[in-house]
């Protein structure tokens, strides 16, 4: 028997924007002049447009995917094919096993049924037969913690009620596939992670998961490799970390429309307390920054921003000379000047890179470089964005 789980090849998949029909005299006409007036799959009508554009991927049993990418780049799309709700004008897919979706909130409750009977009814949708969903009843329950509503119709669930009960039953009925859109965004922070720690540990038993989320360090906790998608096509494919740090860097480029035409970035050092030259610190040690700007024009009271990022992208640490120090930069066409900058290096073991820019807080950027310079951190192994040096 193959382990491969869900084969997504070439596919298309077209819509057409301001589409929407109040009544059935408007629906009529339109099926008609479609049916006398079809083009080619692969060609686009006035105000069609490419929702999924040749994406293919493949997944195994056991494994999870990321998708990611800016509202509008066809990841919800791609989730509704694989669910069966949306066909491909094109391409082809193939889903070996039983999914699991929870796509939106509410998706799959009857509004006037209570939350008991809309987990027999999502059991049944999902082919359980009562006996089976009985067994899992108790535990899908106390997992939403919505044990005194859950005879409550769930038209008066709020959204996070809902997330909370979609996905308890969507994790909780064995699938073989699971799919999960952004809908946990709308949960508490604290059941955000029990649903984190669930999604790994059915994935250690097997499930094939994709997670589609801009909770970017969610992803990355759970997903090994991952999808960017944009304007319905993949731009990246790959390591989650190595993809997530490059959508993080496109990101942040579309902030930076002057090219150097203000001011340049001539060089940037790092060094250690001592004066000397380094890369390597420890929890601590006071890391020293020395940039040199030349400027092409004239100009008054700019902000300098500084920020730390990891090496999967996430910022960690941004701060403005205006919130911490007072302090505006003025410079003269032609003008050379070195802004230092120091800091207690109080970081987690890993791998970050430097960033600056210049801006006008009316006027924009004048100065963005996303990652000027690498350091590294050698502390002992601990979880967060922080090195607290504890003392037991």
């Amino acid at each position: 028997m193959s382990d491969v789980a869900i084969e997504f090849s070439h596919v298309y998949k077209k819509f057409k924007r301001g589409e929407s029909f109040d009544s059935l005299r408007d629906f009529i006409p339109y099926l008609t002049k479609k049916y006398f007036s079809v083009s080619s799959n692969g060609d686009l009508r006035d105000k069609e447009f490419w929702a999924v554009k040749d994406v293919s991927f493949q997944l195994k049993y056991g494994e999870a995917i990321g998708i990611i990418g800016p509202n509008g780049a066809g990841k919800s799309t791609i989730l509704k094919i694989l669910s069966g709700i949306l066909l491909p004008n094109q391409g082809a897919y193939k889903v070996y096993g039983r999914i699991s979706a929870l796509i939106e909130v509410g998706a799959g409750f009857h509004p006037d049924l209570t939350g008991r009977e809309n987990i027999y009814l999502n059991g049944a949708i999902l082919g359980m037969t009562r006996e089976q969903v009985k067994k899992k009843f108790d535990s899908i329950v106390e997992f939403s913690e919505l044990e005194e509503f859950i005879d409550t119709p769930v038209k008066r669930y709020s959204s996070g009620m809902y997330a909370r009960l979609g996905f308890s039953v969507a994790a909780h009925v064995d699938p073989q596939i699971l799919l999960i859109d952004e809908v946990l965004s709308v949960g508490d922070i604290s059941f955000q992670q029990k649903c984190l720690n669930k999604m790994q540990e059915i994935i250690g038993n097997g499930t094939t998961i994709i997670f589609i989320s801009h909770n970017i360090p969610a992803v990355i906790k759970i997903c090994p490799k991952t999808i960017l998608l944009n304007r319905g096509m993949i731009d990246h494919f790959g390591d989650t970390k190595d993809v997530c740090r490059y959508y993080y860097n496109i990101s942040s480029q579309t902030k930076m429309a002057t090219e150097d035409q203000y001011l340049e970035l001539e060089g940037v050092e790092l060094f250690s307390s001592d004066g000397s030259p380094a890369t390597l610190f420890k929890p601590g040690d006071q890391l020293k920054i020395r940039f040199c700007i030349k400027s092409n024009v004239d100009i008054d009271n700019l902000v300098m921003s500084l920020f730390i990022k990891r090496n999967d992208g996430m910022v960690v640490f941004d701060a403005t000379s205006d919130i911490l120090g007072g302090k505006y930069f003025s410079f003269s066409e032609g003008e050379r000047k070195t802004v230092d900058l120091s800091f207690a290096v109080n970081l987690p073991l890993g791998v970050y890179y430097v960033g600056m820019n210049f801006y006008n807080p009316l006027k924009g950027f004048y100065l963005y470089k996303d990652e000027t310079i690498e350091f590294f951190v050698d502390a002992p192994k601990t979880v967060g964005y922080a090195f607290l040096d504890l003392k037991w």
